[in-house]
């Protein structure tokens, strides 16, 4: 296990979800995965926020993490996101998902019921402790599930569960990151789960990403994170903001709209496809994107657009 939690680090995007005509498009899926590896991004994770878990049925999820990891093919770590609102159906996305051969799976907090911190405890040792021998990483993203995690539970389910190995954390709370790497002696891996906010934790002690925006920028992303992890904060600095506008203009609306229609817009994908309640960019919103990918391509700070994207 030591040697896939040391694997949990920098790069790390969540692939969308393609659809074609309301179905899994899974070709595109699969050059999705494919471009991210040939871009050097550190590994992938699957069912996450951005891929738009909740409207897909769980044997989807399932038949999701089973592609990735044929895909992949052990070049790089799959994680797999397998929390729901419900215990039985994230004990048993978190069963299939060992079962197909993820390298550790992404638990997020259960999420409308908004239980107590306790409640969270216990419910991380269950799904914890039906895949032993299987990193797991508690997703906090307080803002979505509408429950937060204090850095004392998080330390509280890390003694409960052998196997919890880290954290995504989705808050603008850097504190917490500051926190925990100070009471865990930074043995305990930090994922950054804002976009905005990648530089400020990535310096803070996190050890790695989750960038919405490294489905279509992952040359940068991944530069990012190694300028950092080489202390070239200079570098950093200058890849930081000038990615600024793009990761920002993720949560111009609901993650993923904004991003698919830009992933549209560079080639990666043909269709611009939601499931409902998630619909597609409107005009008004195109136009912005339209602007932003294009002050993008000519920043002279980013490989993005220099080379061409899958079609």
């Amino acid at each position: 296990m030591a040697k896939v939690t040391d694997a949990l680090r920098g790069s790390l995007p969540p692939i969308v979800t393609p659809f074609r005509d309301e179905r899994l498009d899974l070709d595109t899926y699969r050059d999705l995965i494919e471009f991210q590896i040939e871009a050097g991004s550190h590994g992938i994770v699957v069912n996450g926020t951005t891929g738009e878990p909740s409207t897909l049925a769980a044997q989807e999820r399932a038949e999701l993490v089973s592609v990735a990891v044929e895909v992949v093919a052990g070049r790089c770590p799959v994680v797999a996101a397998t929390g729901s609102q419900s215990l039985d159906e994230t004990l048993w996305l978190t069963e299939q998902a060992a079962t197909a051969g993820a390298d550790a799976v992404l638990v997020v907090t259960p999420y409308y019921s908004q239980p107590p911190q306790r409640g969270l405890i216990r419910y991380m040792h269950r799904v914890a402790s039906t895949v032993p021998h299987l990193p797991v990483l508690l997703y906090h993203i307080p803002g979505r599930a509408g429950v937060s995690v204090t850095v004392d539970t998080l330390l509280a389910m890390k003694d409960a569960c052998d196997n919890l190995v880290g954290v995504k954390h989705a808050s603008a709370d850097v504190d917490f990151v500051s926190d925990l790497m100070a009471r865990t002696a930074g043995e305990f891996t930090v994922l950054v789960g804002l976009e905005h906010l990648t530089l400020p934790m990535l310096a803070a002690g996190a050890s790695g990403m989750v960038n919405a925006l490294a489905n279509i920028a992952p040359r940068d992303v991944v530069a990012l994170f190694e300028a950092v992890d080489r202390s070239d904060l200079p570098t950093a600095r200058r890849i930081g903001a000038a990615l600024h506008e793009l990761n920002r203009a993720i949560f111009w609306d609901t993650n993923p709209i904004a991003l698919k229609y830009m992933m549209r817009q560079s080639g990666l994908l043909a269709r611009n496809e939601h499931r409902l309640p998630m619909v597609p960019a409107d005009p008004a919103l195109e136009a912005r994107l339209d602007a932003a990918l294009e002050r993008a391509r000519r920043h002279p700070e980013l490989l993005f657009g220099a080379s061409s994207p899958r079609q």
